[in-house]
């Protein structure tokens, strides 16, 4: 059994399965390593699409996606060795169309920040975990849920460090260091590209380099490269466990892992915030100046 560091992480998700893909062999990595990682999902993916060509048409588990998706969290978990929680709020669904609708009525992103922020601010003042994980602004692609995920992640920081807010949830606590998962840089998207391309193998990722070209997108800061290739297989699990969400013949699982280890063999992040003085040179740990 591995010995307990006391290190602490909290990687804050909107449903489940994002987790396996924005950051899983990292965490895997930590959690190897003794450090406590503990997934906070905002909803439950009660409205997500099966994705998975397979299943698609099963009635029996469209009937009971909630509890299904529950129980494919709960194997993702063991594959990375994280804890899952959820924190207990309505999947609002990806609105589709030319004008699309607003999110249903009393979904993740109806609810206030302040609001949808507690039960995070509970978890961080008894967690006190020296590094949270989330997503950017833009939410990592426009899904109301990834977007109202940072916002609330963010208040849910600030609120957790006032110790005039909700006193009754614990003593206040300040995360030293914040950062947003950055998995699919536009660099390692061309990286491995170029790499299939050269031994004859079909790119999954042309056309999204396309697009991005064509697209004006915020230029993303990598502070932090970790390297987790060792790991890339617990992250593969996890994301299997998703066969709701993830078509084992997809784009992902396209890329032979002994390219992706040769040519990216990181997942990365963008220090967000961090009350440490900034490191000066792109980090190799998340823990930086806690070991």
């Amino acid at each position: 059994m591995t010995e307990a560091t006391g290190l602490a992480m909290i990687a804050a998700h909107a449903h489940p399965d994002d987790e396996a893909s924005k950051g899983g062999a990292t965490m895997a990595k930590y959690a190897a390593q003794g450090v406590r990682v503990v997934v906070a999902t905002f909803t439950g993916g009660e409205r997500g699409d099966i994705l998975n060509p397979a299943l698609i048409g099963r009635t029996d588990i469209a009937q009971n996606i909630a509890a299904v998706r529950r129980e494919e969290a709960a194997a993702a978990a063991r594959a990375l060795g994280v804890e899952q929680h959820f924190l207990g709020f309505v999947d609002s669904g990806f609105p589709e169309g030319e004008n699309p609708p607003p999110p249903p009525a009393g979904s993740f992103a109806t609810i206030e920040p302040e609001v949808a922020a507690v039960p995070l601010v509970a978890m961080i003042r008894e967690i006190k975990p020296q590094v949270v994980t989330t997503y950017d602004q833009t939410g990592g692609y426009p899904h109301p849920d990834h977007i109202h995920t940072h916002t609330c992640t963010m208040a849910a920081l600030r609120l957790a460090a006032d110790a005039a807010f909700r006193p009754d949830l614990g003593p206040a606590f300040q995360v030293p260091k914040v950062y947003y998962n950055q998995g699919l840089s536009t660099q390692r998207l061309e990286a491995i590209h170029a790499a299939m391309l050269a031994r004859g193998l079909e790119s999954p990722f042309a056309e999204w380099l396309e697009e991005r070209k064509a697209q004006a997108r915020r230029s993303v800061r990598i502070t932090a490269r970790i390297e987790a290739a060792d790991y890339f297989a617990a992250r593969d699990a996890a994301l299997l466990a998703y066969a709701t969400q993830v078509d084992p013949d997809g784009w992902f699982f396209a890329v032979p892992r002994d390219i992706e280890r040769e040519v990216w063999p990181w997942e990365e992040f963008e220090l967000a915030f961090s009350a440490l003085p900034r490191p000066e040179a792109e980090e190799t740990d998340l823990f930086g100046g806690f070991r």
